[in-house]
């Protein structure tokens, strides 16, 4: 075998193994995840101080549009102007703390609203918004459907299966 047909399948090798580490972490992350909600009946997944929510409303636009993603660090610690996440009732609402009073009453409102909303207390407050991923919404809809994730699993067995062939046809002509 050449050396560069061995270089070539040692890269290969490489990204297959780190491909599927990264599927490996994912499915976990999402297990994990779905044992805090479903299991637990928690209303939210803390991984690690983090969670993150799917925007389902306009009321951000500009800033953060529906089907976006953000991720939240669970905090009391909020300042005006930070986009947090609170829950009133029993939806979680994604607005932009505009003031905090002196009794420690907080002020949000949407972006794209017009009016402030209704006063909310500290306790309220889930935490604050660190990091915003556009169109996550729709990518995890369309990654998450059954024919793609059929198609996925299918194409690293068949890449898998490949380099073994692959690899053990080398060793025998050596």
């Amino acid at each position: 075998m050449s050396k560069n047909k061995k270089i070539i399948n040692k890269i290969s090798g490489i990204i297959l193994d780190i491909l599927l580490i990264v599927v490996t972490l994912l499915i976990i992350m999402g297990v994990y995840y779905l044992i805090q909600i479903k299991l637990f009946n928690n209303d939210y997944a803390n991984i690690f101080g983090y969670t993150f929510f799917e925007v389902a409303t306009g009321s951000m636009a500009d800033t953060i549009q529906v089907g976006d993603a953000v991720i939240v660090e669970i905090t009391k610690d909020v300042q005006e102007n930070d986009i947090i996440v609170y829950k009133e009732e029993n939806n979680f609402i994604t607005h932009r703390l505009i003031k905090i009073n002196e009794n420690d009453e907080i002020i949000t409102k949407g972006d794209a609203n017009n009016a402030e909303d209704n006063p909310i207390s500290k306790t309220q407050i889930l935490g604050k918004v660190i990091y915003i991923i556009p169109k996550l919404g729709a990518l995890r809809k369309t990654i998450l459907s059954p024919q793609v994730l059929i198609l996925i699993t299918t194409l690293i067995i068949l890449l898998g299966i490949a380099l073994k062939i692959t690899t053990n046809m080398e060793e025998e002509d050596e």
